[in-house]
Order: C-alpha cells, then structure tokens, then sequence
C-alpha cells in the first residue's frame, strides 16, 4: 500500500483481525471490522470470505486465498464476479499433483505418503480428491488424517507412523500454522521428509515447500483495494490467478534427514534454507 502511495496514519486506517488458525472465529472478527464502517475488507482464506459475504452485500470485499472461488460460490465467474468481493484464488488444490512429484524427486524411494487434511475446510474434500489423483498417477499409497484442531496433530502423527508414512504431505490450511513450526518440527522427530505449500513451513524447518507466493498474492491484493478506494466496484474487477510460484527446500533439513538432493531438483528451487 505505501508504494501506492497509502501512509497507514496519514491517509489510511488499517484494522487487523487475526484467528490464529481458529477459523470458527472468521464470523467474529467480520462483524468486527464491519461495525468499523470499513471501506474494504480484506480476508484471507475460503471460510473468512464466506463469512464476509454472510455479514455484508455492499461492503466490497478482497479475498486474497480462495481456492476455488466460482466453485464455493464466492464469485459467479473468474472474469465477472458480480456482488460485492473479488480478489486472488491460490489455485492450492490443483498443485497436489506437483507437490507429490516434487516429493518423489527428493525422496525416489518414497511409495506410502500420509496426508493431512482438515475436513472442515470449505475447499479440502476437492483437494483430497486431486491428490487421490495424483497419486494414482504416480503409483503412491496415500493415508489421509483428519485434523481439525491443532491439538490433534500429535494424535495423528501417531496414526501416520503406525501406518509406517515414509513422507508426508499437507493440504493447506490454518490449523497447521498454529503454533507456529510445531508442524514442521513433528515432522523432524519422527524423520518424515514432507512438502508444505507455505514457504514459512520450510523456514521452521520443513523438507521443501512449493505453492504460490504469498508476498505476491498480498502484494497483488493492495492494488485491490486501490482501484476499490478510487471508486471500482469488486463486479467489474476480474479475480485474478497465481503468475509466481516458488520451491523452497531447507538443505539442513535434508542433510539432518540424511536425504541426497538430485541436482534436477535443486536446479527448479528458487531459494534454499541452509
């Protein structure tokens, strides 16, 4: 917003909600800003836009993480979303298959991957089902958790070693961000190569991540609330794509992991943590 030339203080107000993964808290924290007189709100994730729309029609809404707009009924078209939100799809349920192939680029060996998946997210049973393709395509065994709450995380990390999981993969969502790096560092424990879609999970220590960029999203996201500021309306602003993903691997992770990168791998990654 600064390089659009918005000083927060001077000539914008900025209200920040965060639900710490608790997304059963979106509905809250809109009616909260709503009862602001906000100009715009801007939510990040399927179930906070949904909340949005249940609160407000008029207000203009950008959503900045929704994996299949059109599909949730968010927007009644990519190209002409009509009502009142608009904003940038994370397209995460299509990079299942990529994610996977990534895996086993890193891990050649790796035949049986646990998934984990909240089942309350709006998004998650599509993105389930893409991976059970993928998979498919890729002669991988897949067993997929359920975790609903931060807490059962543990629990589920016993089922998945029961299972015998030599790796792991994670459909995106906020539960797994909270606390931060306890997902990352259960998959260190129990030895588990895994792929996120948030680069943070790799920088806490994760195996790799590869999704789209979120500094991009969020920075595509204020020219949003620019035009919405100047008088557009959220129907005539067509919702916009990922153009910029990114593969970040953590080295020590895979050196701790006594993982051998193949160099066609390290030669796709646009960062690696040592």
């Amino acid at each position: 917003m600064r390089e659009l030339g918005y000083i927060e203080g001077q000539n914008i107000v900025i209200a920040y909600r965060y639900a710490h993964g608790m997304v059963d808290q979106s509905p809250t924290h809109v009616a909260e800003l709503l009862d602001l007189n906000v100009d715009v709100l801007v939510v990040g994730g399927t179930a906070a836009t949904q909340a949005a729309k249940a609160r407000t029609s008029t207000v203009p809404i950008v959503f900045t993480l929704s994996a299949d707009p059109v599909g949730m009924g968010l927007v009644a078209s990519l190209a002409h979303p009509g009502g009142n939100a608009t904003g940038l799809s994370n397209l995460v349920r299509e990079l299942s298959g990529k994610q996977l192939e990534l895996l086993q680029m890193a891990v050649p060996q790796v035949t049986r991957v646990a998934v984990l998946y909240n089942p309350v997210a709006p998004a998650a049973g599509r993105a389930v089902h893409e991976t059970r393709e993928a998979a498919r395509a890729l002669a991988v065994e897949l067993h997929v958790l359920e975790v609903r709450q931060p807490h059962e995380l543990a629990s589920a990390f016993a089922a998945l070693m029961a299972w015998r999981a030599e790796a792991l993969l994670t459909i995106s969502d906020p539960v797994f961000g909270t606390p931060r790096g306890a997902l990352a560092q259960l998959a260190a424990t129990h030895r588990l190569p895994a792929i996120y879609v948030r680069r943070e999970f790799a920088e806490e220590g994760g195996l790799m991540a590869y999704g789209p960029s979120l500094r991009d999203i969020y920075r595509r996201a204020a020219t949003y609330v620019d035009k919405l500021l100047k008088g557009a309306t959220p129907a005539d602003l067509p919702v916009e794509q990922p153009t910029k993903f990114e593969l970040i691997i953590n080295l020590k992770t895979a050196k701790a992991l006594g993982i051998t990168l193949p160099p066609s791998l390290l030669l796709l990654v646009d960062e690696v943590i040592q």
